[in-house]
């Protein structure tokens, strides 16, 4: 049952990283723009998030009380207030007159971290999917069974990462991306202000 658990969290930190939301937005448009080696950047810098998130996850978990609802809250309303500036500011782009938009970044890897550590979408996925996965036997294998489980879904978000930055710097996106730069990064920064309402909406409320 122990390897089909760890597969399994592989698995889910591959959907992770590939399933649309803000990050997946945002890597498509550096990528696209500038190339892999900057997309690589990038989802190296959000493995800081990844990890981060990932951590405080199981910890809620596996560590009753650890972490205190009220700091995953204000960590929300950050979460929001970062994703509703990018929003506005690609919302807001201009193109360059060397080619390009304004939205474009000189350091992927600086911007990927940030974004990784304010993603909205990673606690409340990384929470739900260590839940399924070891909820009904952390107590029976204790806490080197969840600390397994984490390094295996690492290791996912890892793979996918790097299928993530290969496929964003095929010469087919990137023809695309450059005939219709500015109206993608504009539909970009309209998806990123409705994440940013949503996440500062439910943080309220909570």
């Amino acid at each position: 049952m122990t390897p089909l658990i760890f597969a399994s969290a592989a698995l889910a930190g591959i959907v992770y990283v590939l399933t649309p939301g803000p990050a997946v937005l945002a890597v498509l448009g550096i990528g696209a723009a500038q190339g892999r080696r900057a997309a690589l950047a990038f989802v190296i810098g959000h493995g800081v998030g990844d990890v981060l998130w990932a951590v405080l996850a199981i910890l809620s978990l596996v560590g009753a009380g650890i972490v205190v609802p009220a700091a995953v809250t204000a960590l929300a309303l950050v979460c929001g207030a970062y994703l509703m500036w990018l929003g506005l500011a690609a919302l807001f782009a201009r193109r360059r007159a060397g080619g390009g938009t304004s939205f474009e970044s000189a350091r992927p890897l600086a911007r990927g971290a940030l974004f990784g550590v304010t993603n909205p979408k990673a606690f409340p996925v990384t929470l739900a999917v260590f839940t399924a996965l070891v909820a009904g036997q952390v107590a029976a294998s204790g806490p080197g069974m969840a600390a397994a489980v984490l390094l295996a879904y690492l290791a996912g978000v890892l793979a996918g990462d790097v299928v993530l930055a290969w496929l964003v710097g095929t010469a087919a996106l990137r023809a695309v991306y450059r005939r219709f730069d500015i109206w993608i990064v504009r539909a970009t920064g309209c998806l990123f202000i409705a994440f940013a309402a949503h996440v500062l909406w439910s943080a309220i409320r909570a």
